[in-house]
């Protein structure tokens, strides 16, 4: 296996680092303001099995995916090789436990106020506080806790599974334009030259939920004006930490980066909800952070040593 030198294993931990910032801070902005609906699988998550939990198995299935994939060369994809795999292995166990300590934590809301700007962001708090009228979910209350369990279980896995395939089709069509004898002969072998076709597919699949969503809403969507600067800037802030990860795969391997990326904006999160929002209080919640800090860091240098 060829090397990566120093200042691209520089450079990759550096886009980690940013893109673990920015995803832990990209809510942020749209915290105090009622974004209705919410996406596509988080409301039903929500309303069967909790934020809590359906984060924990989504960034769990999300990491294991994304990680496994690319080092055992899933869907096609050539299997990565390192010069340490037991570290490897260790990197991709912690960043998993480390969700589940996230799990642990609790926000501390004032139950006086209703207010959205004392809304946390690691809880089903967060979500629950605006109405989700018109799409109300009230179909879960029909369903036993065993078939919400169910079905909550199921859209976090799913949604896991999809986001961490989402890179599959770049690292595909890079590791067979190395080949001449395929269609995607000569292809770029740089991540960032594909930004511009995975954003346009995900533009056009919100366009083409919206459009369902509005029909299903018989064209009474809920739409917040206020919400569409601060869900702008959101936006940014996610495409940024999304180039980012680009970067980290091209120059680490999406073996290295899906653990370091997906355990750590949790942490991040937690951060605003201590120094920033007081959300976060009390000697439990603040060693479970430590805890889980230590691990993501444990985490993070046994990827990196695993390619060195």
């Amino acid at each position: 296996m060829e090397h990566k030198n120093g200042t691209d294993l520089a450079t990759g931990f550096i886009s980690s680092a940013v893109a673990v910032i920015l995803f832990g801070s990209n809510f942020v902005p749209v915290k105090k303001i009622d974004t209705g609906d919410g996406n596509i699988t988080v409301v039903p998550i929500v309303k069967t099995i909790g934020l809590g939990l359906g984060l924990l198995i989504w960034g769990s299935f999300n990491s294991l995916t994304g990680w496994a994939s690319s080092r055992f060369g899933w869907f096609g994809m050539d299997p990565e090789e390192i010069s340490r795999p037991l570290l490897n292995y260790i990197g991709a166990g912690l960043s998993v436990i480390s969700a589940v300590i996230f799990l642990f934590v609790k926000s501390e809301v004032p139950s006086s106020t209703s207010s959205l700007d004392t809304t946390p962001l690691l809880t089903e708090r967060a979500i629950n506080s605006a109405q989700t009228n018109g799409l109300d979910y009230l179909w879960t209350k029909k369903l036993s806790q065993l078939q919400n369990r169910i079905i909550g279980c199921v859209l976090a896995v799913s949604s896991g599974i999809l986001y961490g395939c989402s890179f599959v089709p770049i690292i595909y069509i890079k590791d067979h334009g190395k080949r001449n004898d395929s269609i995607y002969a000569g292809s770029s072998q740089y991540d960032l030259d594909y930004v511009f076709a995975h954003f346009s597919g995900i533009f056009v699949t919100s366009t083409f939920y919206f459009l369902a969503y509005c029909i299903i809403m018989k064209n009474n969507p809920k739409v917040y004006p206020q919400a569409i600067l601060p869900g702008f800037f959101s936006g940014v802030l996610w495409a940024i930490a999304s180039c980012c990860w680009f970067i980290a795969n091209h120059t680490l391997s999406a073996m290295i980066s899906f653990p370091i990326i997906t355990a750590g904006p949790g942490l991040i999160a937690a951060m605003w909800g201590i120094f920033v929002f007081k959300e976060i209080k009390g000697i439990k919640n603040y060693l479970l952070i430590t805890l889980a800090f230590c691990i993501i860091v444990s985490g993070a240098l046994a990827s990196a040593f695993s390619k060195v």
